[in-house]
């Protein structure tokens, strides 16, 4: 998915290994017809308005294929990975992500989320090709598409960013795993078209608050509000920002089984 980020694209696009798919988020910018110009094998869905990552469940509902990979418009596959990635899957039939390596920028610095994946205090059980996991870096996962649309695949609440969360949730609670590999690598060179820092920060929260409303036990959505308002500005911006959205939350909201909520507990340190 993408939005206004033309250049972007035109660099990143065919570094890609396989059928592309893109579905533009709305821009203003000339990205639908320059891609069509310049890169005519990739596919193309203009969206009127920006979907968020929503976006990316409209594109893999469009691609028929067994695995998805997504990428954003600054990030990219390492070559040959796809195809590792792929096999990966195929030879572990309950993982519905994978999620890969990430390296940044031209430098190829390891994200800085990566060591707390490889360390996921959810251990690495027998049949995953690796630490199991209850999140993941969006533009570094493949997934079983199957699976990720059997679950709703990123919703039109959430959006952007942070819609990572109640699909990884929800996927656990179904009975699918998610697992970090990393013997396959996705580069991803920032792009210099940024959110401003605090407007992200409140962004986030917003995704937090309205995941919690629609999976979290009660107790657990309170203690969202009040790390929230805690959080300052950004913390307040975001529930501000959520509350028009609160209806849809609330028309989706199903608790999560017990042993989903264990497993959030455990990995915030939460024994209670």
């Amino acid at each position: 998915m993408s939005r206004d980020r033309r250049a972007d694209l035109l660099a990143t696009l065919p570094r890609h290994e396989a059928p592309v798919v893109l579905v533009d988020n709305g821009s203003t910018d000339g990205t639908v017809d320059a891609v069509r110009a310049a890169l005519p094998q990739v596919t193309v869905l203009p969206l009127v308005e920006n979907a968020g990552a929503h976006a990316r469940t409209i594109g893999a509902g469009h691609t028929g294929s067994e695995f998805v990979a997504f990428a954003d418009d600054d990030s990219w596959w390492a070559p040959g990975d796809l195809a590792r990635a792929a096999a990966v899957m195929r030879a572990h039939p309950r993982l519905a992500v994978l999620n890969a390596r990430v390296l940044v920028g031209p430098e190829e610095r390891l994200d800085p989320l990566c060591p707390e994946l490889a360390a996921s205090p959810l251990g690495t059980p027998a049949h995953l090709p690796g630490p199991r996991l209850l999140g993941f870096i969006a533009c570094a996962a493949m997934v079983r598409t199957e699976a990720f649309l059997s679950v709703g695949g990123f919703d039109p609440v959430v959006r952007f960013p942070g819609e990572e969360e109640r699909l990884s949730l929800d996927l656990a609670a179904a009975g699918w795993d998610i697992a970090y590999v990393d013997s396959v690598t996705v580069h991803h060179h920032p792009s210099v078209r940024r959110s401003d820092p605090a407007a992200r920060q409140a962004a986030i929260w917003r995704s937090k608050l309205l995941t919690a409303v629609m999976r979290l036990p009660l107790r657990d959505v309170a203690r969202t509000v009040g790390a929230a308002l805690r959080a300052g500005a950004p913390g307040r911006q975001g529930l501000r920002r959520a509350l028009p959205d609160l209806p849809a939350a609330l028309r989706r909201r199903r608790r999560l089984p017990a042993h989903v909520l264990a497993d959030l507990r455990l990995l915030a340190g939460d024994a209670a």
